[in-house]
């Protein structure tokens, strides 16, 4: 599954008309689904109630609906990821901790399903569609860039 086949499976889930019988359909079985957290009325509740900055009035209607109801109330907090690190450069300059260059590939997915009883009240969508990161370190000293002052403090003093 790609970042956009997920979102559109979400993004096609109808509040207040798609029922778990329409998010499993969709590929979202959370039996089945890795990376599948479970959110109780508790969970939603932390997650959504108003603060200082955000009003009751400012909630979704889907989400005021789901903090009504209770303990029919539930939802899923759905992480998906396709993630690719690969070392670039000179295999020797790698091995001896002189240059290391890595590139990382791929695209992180996040969801929020909440439902009453079966019905699903809200969904939301959010994550990195592509991700392309290239990280180098470079250590002059190569292997022995770590050692330092708490390796010599055992050492017997020169005289």
């Amino acid at each position: 599954m790609s970042y956009d086949e997920a979102r559109l499976a979400v993004e096609a889930l109808v509040p207040m008309k798609s029922d778990r019988a329409a998010l499993e359909k969709s590929g979202f079985n959370p039996d089945k689904h890795p990376n599948t957290t479970r959110l109780t009325h508790a969970d939603v509740a932390r997650r959504f109630l108003p603060s200082a900055i955000l009003k009751r009035e400012d909630l979704d209607a889907g989400i005021v609906l789901c903090l009504e109801s209770r303990d029919a109330c539930h939802g899923l907090d759905i992480v998906g990821a396709k993630i690719a690190k690969q070392r670039k450069g000179s295999f020797w300059a790698d091995f001896f901790n002189f240059q290391r260059r890595t590139e990382t590939t791929g695209w992180r997915f996040n969801a929020v399903v909440l439902m009453v009883d079966d019905l699903v009240v809200y969904r939301s969508v959010s994550g990195q569609p592509a991700i392309d990161e290239k990280e180098s370190t470079r250590n002059p000293l190569g292997p022995f860039q770590d050692i330092g002052p708490p390796a010599l403090t055992n050492a017997a003093p020169i005289k």
